[in-house]
């Protein structure tokens, strides 16, 4: 597929900030006469809006691969219905939460990776995934008390290991995400505008 767009998802731990970074990145680029759009997961779709009702919000984790395979059909409803016709487009499509938040959450699960993989085969690659890194501890006090069934603390210790293991083989960019929201936007938008130059 040719891709005038530019692709760009926001990974982190719960509570990180990724939201809020997003839709700051999305705003920014607009100022700078991109055409850029905000979008998330799990979608706004039938199966998006199931993961968030008894999944997420139920009263206890389902089986990992039940998540895995919900999460993937979930992105093949986002991709076809939202991702490709904006890059088609000519859009910047940034979104919250993507590929990386499968393998990260069902692969700190005890899921294996390459599975994972294969399942999301339809899911294209982005342009640039960035990682808001945050310290588990710092996340949990962040987060309110209804939360979901995969904010606890020794998830979410898992979770960045898997995040981290991405960074290190390159697929991510780590964004240190403990300084101040002003500070992580600044650094966030820096690295997207360098990889837009480069692309």
């Amino acid at each position: 597929m040719e891709r005038q767009g530019f692709f760009i998802c926001v990974e982190g731990l719960d509570g990180c900030g990724k939201t809020t970074q997003a839709k700051i990145l999305m705003r920014k680029l607009r100022k700078i006469g991109y055409d850029a759009v905000y979008t998330a997961e799990p979608s706004r779709g039938k199966i998006g809006r199931f993961i968030k009702r008894y999944c997420l919000h139920g009263g206890k984790r389902v089986s990992s691969i039940v998540e895995a395979l919900l999460f993937a059909a979930d992105r093949y409803e986002h991709v076809e219905a939202e991702i490709i016709p904006a890059l088609k487009n000519g859009k910047i499509v940034i979104s919250d939460r993507y590929l990386y938040s499968s393998l990260a959450y069902q692969g700190a699960a005890g899921l294996n990776i390459e599975w994972i993989r294969r399942i999301n085969e339809h899911a294209i690659p982005p342009n640039l995934a960035i990682f808001i890194d945050v310290e588990p501890d710092t996340v949990i006090k962040r987060l309110k008390p209804k939360k979901s069934v995969m904010e606890n603390l020794e998830t979410q210790r898992k979770v960045r290991e898997v995040y981290l293991k991405f960074v290190e083989n390159g697929e991510l960019v780590r964004v240190d995400g403990n300084k101040s929201k002003r500070e992580v936007a600044k650094e966030v938008l820096s690295t997207v505008l360098d990889y837009l130059k480069g692309s």
